[in-house]
């Protein structure tokens, strides 16, 4: 029990010292460079799991490739044999892959992913409005945009007319024509918005090579961007939400 905790406390000290766990030798991220040892495995930001800088730009083909090139090294059965450290790092690294892969290759999950790096929790705090809005049984209440406010005053009076027509079984074709046409432009609207948001990924990444440059970056500046991204989403979830209420207008 004692030699067990003594290594377990060496193993500790060469994951701070950069040293495998094995050899001595400087290591990399997830295996040591002189004996392919696996390393244990530390906690780390999906960003650093894959060797790559907080960009919001990513190469999804050099991450899908290198995504499976992990997988293959850390798959369970090259383990079998291996100590129950060994086996355990295995898992719990897959683990890590498995949810910064799922992250970092969806565009609008790598968005929010960042923000919560920032400290902005966007998907945490939708999430939390979500459930609230659930437990208290009220309807969970977004900020209407304010380029949209008329659109969405109008957009409300012919949901509810056209509910109410349902209560009473009459049909409106004409109110049913303008909001499918309502839904097209909402749609056109929501998939406009992939390119804005490439924009502001543009202006963070060009913040991050002033930084590693190692220039400073005024502060304000940065929570510019950080703001832009968050404004974005919630006008890309308020739309999402505005297409959600007339598809079941028009299907229920």
């Amino acid at each position: 029990m004692a030699e067990q905790k003594t290594f377990a406390i060496s193993i500790l000290q060469d994951s701070h010292t950069g040293a495998c766990w094995s050899c001595g030798d400087m290591r990399a991220a997830h295996f040591c460079d002189s004996c392919g040892k696996v390393q244990p495995a530390a906690p780390t930001d999906y960003f650093s799991f894959f060797g790559l800088s907080k960009k919001l730009h990513v190469d999804t083909a050099q991450l899908e490739h290198d995504y499976y090139a992990l997988n293959r090294k850390l798959h369970p059965d090259l383990y079998a044999r291996m100590s129950g450290e060994e086996k355990n790092w295995s898992l719990e690294k897959t683990s890590q892959l498995n949810d910064a892969y799922r992250t970092l290759k969806d565009p609008i999950a790598r968005t929010e992913y960042l923000l919560k790096l920032e400290g902005m929790n966007f998907e945490e705090q939708s999430k939390s409005a979500t459930e609230q809005a659930r437990t208290s049984g009220e309807v969970k209440k977004q900020a209407v945009p304010p380029d949209m406010l008329e659109e969405v005053f109008e957009l409300n009076m012919q949901l509810e007319e056209a509910r109410m027509n349902k209560k009473i079984g009459e049909t409106d074709e004409s109110l049913s024509r303008d909001l499918e046409q309502t839904k097209t432009h909402l749609q056109q609207k929501f998939d406009g918005y992939f390119e804005e948001l490439r924009g502001y990924w543009d202006e963070w990444d060009a913040l991050l090579d002033v930084e590693q440059a190692g220039h400073v970056v005024d502060p304000a500046q940065r929570q510019s961007v950080l703001n832009k991204l968050i404004d974005l989403l919630n006008r890309r979830s308020y739309i999402r939400n505005l297409v959600r209420d007339v598809n079941e207008v028009l299907e229920g």
